[in-house]
């Protein structure tokens, strides 16, 4: 336990002494991290809130992740998409990866939000799978800013209370909550866009 407080408040000292620096630089990880999961998400959100507070860290940290999600999706639609097309057709068995693609084509807003929701969940990854899918730029995004609304929720409050965060038994169930949260508001506006 006292290894827990002195890591907090280590963490606190360190990202006061970045200042604006910190911040600014926090910004621009954040949208690379979208690209390159090697980056922690979870440490850059957590100095947006420490920086600019609880409501607008939790804003920035939304919009430069789904920029970042974005900008992943684009490049790879644009760019790799073509290719990987191509090379699919040449291989034996491209009966497994064109139903792992037709799935992904036809994954509901409401279950790509809460997968995105998940914190854990590497955005570099759902990000890629969905820009080599043929999955709708309006299904994706929709399903990328709801799912984040949560997950960004999730690091920076995990980033500012660690210590409650490890030993209360009510971080699990708004984890779950959150999750579900994400899941249901997806659905209703996915019905309400004519997204599904």
């Amino acid at each position: 336990m006292e290894l827990l407080n002195n890591l907090d408040l280590y963490l606190e000292s360190f990202l006061n002494t970045l200042g604006i620096w910190g911040a600014l630089m926090s910004c621009f990880l954040i949208t690379i991290e979208s690209i390159l999961p090697v980056l922690p998400l979870c440490v850059f959100v957590t100095l947006e809130f420490y920086y600019f507070g609880p409501i607008a860290g939790f804003f920035v940290s939304l919009i430069f992740t789904c920029i970042g999600c974005l900008l992943s999706f684009t490049l790879c639609r644009k760019f790799v998409k073509k290719w990987t097309d191509k090379k699919i057709e040449k291989f034996n068995d491209k009966d497994k990866i064109l139903k792992l693609i037709k799935f992904i084509d036809n994954i509901n807003p409401g279950s790509l939000a809460m997968l995105v929701a998940i914190p854990f969940t590497p955005a570099s990854a759902v990000n890629i799978a969905a820009g080599l899918s043929n999955i709708s730029v309006k299904k994706f995004m929709l399903s990328i800013i709801v799912g984040k609304v949560f997950m960004v929720y999730f690091w920076g409050y995990v980033g500012t209370t660690l210590i409650e965060s490890l030993t209360h038994p009510m971080y699990l169930i708004k984890i779950v909550f959150m999750l579900l949260l994400a899941y249901v508001i997806c659905r209703v506006l996915s019905k309400y866009l004519k997204l599904d």
